[in-house]
């Protein structure tokens, strides 16, 4: 019996990125390296992070804002990616969606200790991947601005959003130290000035 060759739609990589451009949303075609697929691949990897919060040792609840989390950042990169001739996206991110990361971090922040220091990462392992994910949401903004002051694109929530995104993490990552029964050490504790 002769191997089934694989029909155009099963294949996993398509070849049309051999010459370092690639498609955005539409038919404009870009370099690898343009400013609208860094901020994009810059939030994939933000995905991805999260991705590996979620299947650590986090708590259902962290687990369940992180999964939330990754949708919407599926929308964002929709919206990033958008070519001019795309139009606007029909489920971008939204007020809304900004609202809910406040809301989310409020409710968390309100169940840790007053925290008058900079926290030193690594008193639980959940704790250090969400400060580790907070990092690239971080950078992951830096991206974005960069395209959204380059005028060429982002939506005008989207910098909001990820602005909030890193507060809700680090909010988390504290939470996830006190759900472990650890208190969070601080740069004060460290250099013993209690």
């Amino acid at each position: 019996m002769a191997a089934r060759r694989p029909d155009r739609t099963s294949r996993l990589y398509t070849g049309t990125g051999d010459d370092g451009y690639t498609g955005l949303l539409g038919k404009e075609r870009v370099p690898k390296y343009d400013v609208r697929l860094e901020a994009v691949g810059q939030l994939d990897e933000l995905q991805a992070v999260l991705g590996v919060c979620r299947a650590g040792p986090a708590s259902p609840r962290s687990r369940q804002l992180l999964a939330h989390i990754e949708c919407d950042l599926y929308r964002l990169m929709t919206v990033l990616a958008a070519g001019p001739e795309a139009g606007p996206p029909r489920d971008g991110i939204g007020a809304g969606q900004v609202a809910w990361l406040e809301r989310a971090t409020e409710e968390v922040s309100g169940q840790l200790p007053v925290i008058k220091d900079f926290v030193l990462p690594g008193d639980s392992q959940a704790g250090a991947q969400l400060n580790l994910a907070r990092t690239v949401a971080r950078r992951a903004e830096r991206a974005a601005a960069r395209l959204v002051h380059s005028q060429r694109g982002g939506g005008e929530h989207a910098l909001p959003y990820l602005n909030r995104l890193s507060s809700l993490l680090f909010a988390l990552a504290c939470y996830e130290d006190v759900q472990a029964g650890v208190e969070c050490l601080t740069l004060a504790r460290e250099a013993g000035q209690d």
